[in-house]
C-alpha cells in the first residue's frame, strides 16, 4: 500500500511524494490521517537544519508527531477497532526514507499500543495531545519523587506556554507569563501576560521556559528565588551556559524536561476529556495538505500562528 506524505528532502526542501507503507502485522492499526500538526519547536529545527544530532536524524524524513485519524484496518492483537478515532504520536512505517517522527501523511501503519483513542468531539484539537502532554510532564516531574514546584513565572506564551498556564490556572496557582510579541501576548484567561522589562520580580520559585531561547539562562536565574529552579521545557538547538556566581548565590537549581511518556498523554486525555483543560483557541491556521510547502513556511514565519494543521481528509 502507498500513501502520500510530506517528505523533508534537505533543510527547506520540501515536498509531498507518495511512498511505499511498510506492511502491517497483527498487532498495528491502518490509520486515514485526518488531521496533523505543524510543530514550531522541534519541526522548525529540522527544517531549518539546525536539530542537534538524534539516532534516526537525517533526510530525506517524513515530519510530525501531532495526528489524527481513524482506523480503517486493524491487527487481531492491536487491542482496537476499525472505526475508532485515535491520536497518533508519530509512526515509522515507509519504504525509502527516514520515519523520524513520521506522522504526516494521508495514511499510517503503528503499533496499536503506541495510539490512544479520542472522543469524536474533540476533532482536530486532538492534534494538541502531544504538547498538553509536554506540558504535563513537565509541571508533574516526569515520575520523581521530591516534589515539584509549578511555574509561578512561564517564558513564552506560545501553544506550550499556554498549556502550562492553563494547568496552572485548573491548579489554582497564580502564574505570569513573559511575552514580548504583542500579537503571541493576547489570549490569557486566568493569568497575566506581561514583558520582561515590566516586571520587577526577582523572587521567583520556578520559572519554566518554554521559549527555546538558549541566551535567556543568566536572566532567569537572577530572577530566581534562593534555591529556585529554572525548568527548561523547551527544546534548544544551541549549548545552554550560565554564570556561575549568580547560580551560585541564589544556589540555584536547573531542570530539564524530557520527552512526555503514555502515563502523561493518558493524564492529559482524562483532564480534556473531564474538561478541567480546555484545547480552544490554541489553532489558528489551516490548510490542505496538498499546500504543505506553504503550510510549513507559514507556520514557521508567521508571530500569528500559534498552531497549523494539515487537513488530510480530502488526499488519497
Amino acid at each position: 500500500m502507498k500513501t502520500l506524505a510530506v517528505v523533508l528532502q534537505q533543510p527547506e526542501s520540501l515536498a509531498l511524494n507518495r511512498l511505499e507503507l511498510t506492511a502491517a502485522s497483527a498487532s498495528d492499526v491502518l490509520v486515514d490521517v485526518e488531521w496533523s500538526g505543524i510543530s514550531t519547536g522541534t519541526e522548525k529545527l529540522l527544517w531549518s537544519g539546525r536539530m542537534p544530532p538524534f539516532p534516526g536524524m537525517g533526510y530525506p524524513l517524513v515530519p510530525g508527531y501531532e495526528s489524527v485519524g481513524r482506523i480503517t484496518a486493524a491487527g487481531p492483537e492491536s487491542g482496537l477497532q476499525v472505526g475508532e478515532r485515535v491520536f497518533v504520536p508519530g509512526a515509522n512505517c515507509f519504504e525509502g526514507v527516514r520515519g523520524l517522527f513520521g506522522g504526516a501523511a494521508a495514511h499510517l501503519v503503528v503499533p496499536g499500543k503506541r495510539v490512544v483513542p479520542v472522543s469524536e468531539s474533540l476533532g482536530e484539537k486532538g492534534i494538541l495531545l502531544a504538547l498538553a502532554a509536554t506540558a504535563y510532564h513537565a509541571v508533574s516531574g516526569g515520575g520523581r519523587r521530591e516534589p515539584i514546584h509549578p511555574p509561578d513565572l512561564i517564558v513564552g506564551h506560545g501553544v506550550l506556554g499556554r498549556l502550562l498556564a492553563r494547568l496552572n490556572v485548573a491548579a489554582g496557582y497564580p502564574t505570569t507569563v513573559w511575552e514580548r510579541d504583542a500579537i503571541r501576548a493576547e489570549g490569557a484567561t486566568g493569568y497575566q501576560v506581561i514583558s520582561p522589562e515590566a516586571d520587577p520580580r526577582r523572587d521567583y520559585r520556578a520559572i519554566y521556559d518554554v521559549s527555546g531561547d538558549a541566551s535567556l539562562l543568566d536572566t532567569l536565574i537572577g530572577r530566581l528565588a534562593p534555591g529556585g529552579e529554572v525548568v527548561l521545557a523547551g527544546f534548544y538547538s544551541e549549548r545552554l551556559s550560565f554564570s556561575f556566581p549568580q547560580a551560585f548565590m541564589r544556589e540555584a537549581q536547573i531542570r530539564a524536561a524530557a520527552e512526555w511518556q503514555r502515563p502523561d498523554l493518558l493524564a492529559v486525555k482524562t483532564l480534556i476529556d473531564d474538561g478541567v483543560l480546555s484545547l480552544d483557541g490554541l489553532i489558528t491556521h489551516h490548510e490542505r495538505a496538498d499546500h504543505a510547502d506553504s503550510a510549513y513556511r507559514t507556520a514557521f514565519g508567521d508571530a500569528a500562528c500559534l498552531k497549523m494543521v494539515l487537513d488530510w481528509r480530502h488526499q488519497a
